[in-house]
């Protein structure tokens, strides 16, 4: 670990880019691993666009037990210790393919979501939009949520297969990954894209990668450190920083 942290401390720019393994310790399921919500539901039905459109009851009634529960969750040492790094002026930005808002809960400030968030929800008819909470209250109490003005379609912002991703969020997510001299992955797969080949914009200009996830990853050969176990790794830097004050 020792070695990650000399990196960490010599970075002008570090990113890292989380993904739904750091979630886990607060209690929220990844996607693919093995309790993953991909193997309790069809991923490829539940973040359908065209099918929420038609079936919208379909994505409610799965998502109340991992989406609009997530008030009740709460950040873990990963969060915690990527907010306090942020305040220590040692990193430059999380960019998150997580929907689960631990990171700005936590106090991180600059969060890039590449895959949207559900603490905006808009109708899909007039565009009005509705809070977390109005819309979390709805679906927990088994109904689909419907706009007060037209009865239109609500949808949380998040991004459904079928959909563009915010290319705002993208174009932020590559310029900041092109700027690191030390990107950090960490609990994600980097099997989705584009958030999978933004580390390539930090290795090819000449930044180094490092990977901390419990399966391996496409990116693994490009890595200088690999790590699997998130808990011991930002409990060892959680551990140094709080010994530095």
């Amino acid at each position: 670990m020792d070695r990650f942290i000399k990196l960490l401390t010599a970075s002008k720019n570090c990113v890292f880019l989380s993904g739904a393994g750091i979630s886990t310790l607060s209690g929220i399921p990844d996607f693919r691993g093995s309790n993953g919500i991909y193997r309790k539901f069809d991923a490829d039905r539940i973040f359908d666009i065209d099918l929420f459109r038609c079936e919208p009851e379909y994505f409610y009634s799965h998502s109340k037990d991992f989406i609009y529960n997530i008030d009740a969750k709460e950040p873990n040492i990963i969060h915690h210790v990527l907010a306090k790094l942020e305040r220590r002026g040692l990193i430059r930005s999380v960019i998150t393919q997580n929907i689960d808002l631990l990171h700005q809960k936590a106090g991180s400030k600059n969060v890039i979501e590449v895959h949207g968030s559900p603490a905006v929800n808009t109708c899909l008819s007039c565009g009005k939009v509705f809070s977390y909470d109005h819309v979390a209250r709805i679906v927990r109490e088994g109904r689909v949520p419907v706009c007060d003005e037209c009865r239109g379609l609500i949808k949380p912002n998040i991004t459904f297969f079928g959909e563009m991703l915010d290319q705002k969020a993208i174009m932020k997510a590559v310029a900041e990954s092109t700027l690191a001299d030390l990107f950090v992955v960490i609990g994600s797969s980097l099997v989705v894209h584009p958030a999978a080949s933004l580390p390539l914009y930090s290795v090819r200009n000449n930044g180094k990668l490092v990977i901390v996830n419990n399966m391996p990853t496409p990116l693994d050969e490009y890595a200088v450190l690999n790590y699997n176990d998130l808990g011991t790794f930002f409990g060892y830097i959680d551990s140094y920083f709080r010994d530095q004050k």
